[in-house]
């Protein structure tokens, strides 16, 4: 079968390694993609707001299923615009309707949902534009930390946790009335602070039945202790240690099923993945917030240990069969370290020259934030690559991923040097209240 992947980040990058692999695969097509992602299917070009151009590559290209990569397509309505086209009714979008992305799309949406189907997550209050007065007097209501979450899309820059009341009332100020993060903090989500360690958990579902995908725990802010300012990620680990059968069982039973069930009922059809941003409180999982497509870096440690074949769990949601299909999982350690650019996640340098990469030898190097400059491969991002080892355990998982790294060098590069380190020594002392 024929496939368009879309996006052009290190998710992508690690989706299209994976998809490739397929026996079921005739051609992979990728919009925009990267350097990367040439190796294993052809760059697409054309504007994807523009239906009859979409229209028309699907139907001349023969695409059977189209796999959405980032949110922002979803929350806007693409799989919506192709499953409405009568001409294109033989197509399969693998990502959410417009109706279940607003599980991502609106925090205010996805916890009003959880309450209605009893999942566990922080209580909360929503403001919206004119109700400063209330959202103000909601904080005194409430011990600090603040968690104070923009409603919308924010480019994963729209939550935040301060002990400070002060902050937080100006934080309030400057979503609802200065238009920071824009729309998205016309409306604010006011959060309970939960005190546990974070992870990352992921289904696929064709709507009806579902099946977990490993879990991974990833690293959000760009210094080593998990200091500094939040990035998109810097790494990831999985499986995460502290998720044992026993929780992992309890993510099924209290979260990932009631949610599915719950779609289901609420007759808003879903398929594709749901990444569950989860908390770990004292053995109990809390939901921190959904998102309706894989985590990124999380991918790039996640897929390598999936041995099941991508798309025939595709196929099945195409056939509505995803329950006749099996999900086998590597057993051993995976670890991705970003490679970022100096500066980032604020300003930096593009077009700097990347070498070494033909050095690698005994890891996966996803590609992000890359293009080419005639014959050399150079920066065009802040996170730049992701480089990805297995070990038989963690601490040779870890030892291998940052010596692969290290044999990749451009000017101005940096990365954390503790990912996954908080794992072999007590994974219970790393806290966090919200992603």
């Amino acid at each position: 079968m024929n496939v368009l992947l879309i996006g052009g980040g290190g998710r992508e990058h690690a989706m299209a390694w994976k998809i490739a692999q397929s026996s079921l695969l005739d051609e992979l097509h990728v919009l925009p993609g990267n350097p990367g992602t040439v190796r294993h299917g052809r760059p697409a070009s054309f504007d994807l707001n523009d239906q009859e151009a979409l229209c028309a590559f699907l139907l001349d290209k023969k695409i059977r299923i189209v796999v959405v990569g980032p949110e922002g397509p979803l929350v806007e309505g693409l799989h919506d615009r192709i499953a409405d086209d009568p001409r294109l009714s033989g197509v399969t979008v693998i990502g959410p309707r417009k109706e279940g992305a607003r599980l991502e799309g609106s925090k205010e949406f996805a916890k009003e949902f959880m309450l209605r189907h009893n999942i566990p997550t922080a209580a909360f209050r929503a403001f919206r534009k004119g109700e400063l007065t209330e959202a103000i007097a909601h904080l005194d209501r409430m011990r600090p930390p603040y968690v104070l979450k923009a409603d919308g899309l924010a480019a994963g820059k729209g939550v935040i946790i301060t002990s400070e009341r002060k902050e937080a009332e100006q934080v309030l100020k400057e979503m609802l009335e200065g238009g920071r993060f824009g729309t998205a903090g016309e409306r604010v989500v006011i959060e309970q602070f939960l005190d546990g360690v974070e992870l990352s958990a992921f289904l696929i579902t064709d709507g009806s039945a579902f099946k977990m995908l490993p879990s991974a725990k990833d690293y959000k802010r760009v210094g080593d202790g998990d200091t500094g300012p939040n990035t998109g990620g810097m790494g990831a680990v999985s499986p995460v240690p502290f998720a044992d059968k026993d929780f992992m069982q309890k993510v099924h039973d209290r979260i990932a099923a009631p949610t599915v069930r719950g779609l289901r009922a609420e007759g808003i059809p879903y398929q594709g993945f749901l990444f569950m941003g989860l908390m770990n409180v004292n053995g109990e999982p809390y939901v921190i917030e959904y998102n309706v497509r894989l985590g990124d870096p999380e991918t790039q440690v996640i897929l390598p240990r999936l041995r099941s074949d991508l798309l025939d769990l595709f196929e099945g949601i195409a056939t509505g069969t995803l329950s006749e299909r099996h999900v086998d999982v590597d057993d051993r350690t995976a670890v991705t370290v970003v490679l970022a650019s100096e500066g980032y996640p604020g300003g930096h340098e593009k077009g700097r020259p990347i070498v070494g990469l033909d050095l690698v030898r005994e890891a996966f190097v996803f590609q992000a934030g890359t293009k080419t400059l005639g014959e050399d491969l150079v920066t065009d991002g802040g996170r730049v690559l992701s480089v990805t080892s297995f070990g038989k355990d963690i601490e040779h998982a870890i030892a291998n991923t940052y010596k692969s790294a290290a044999l990749v060098a451009f000017e101005g590069r940096m990365f954390r040097s503790d990912i996954g380190h908080d794992l072999v020594r007590k994974p219970t002392l790393v806290k966090g209240g919200a992603s």
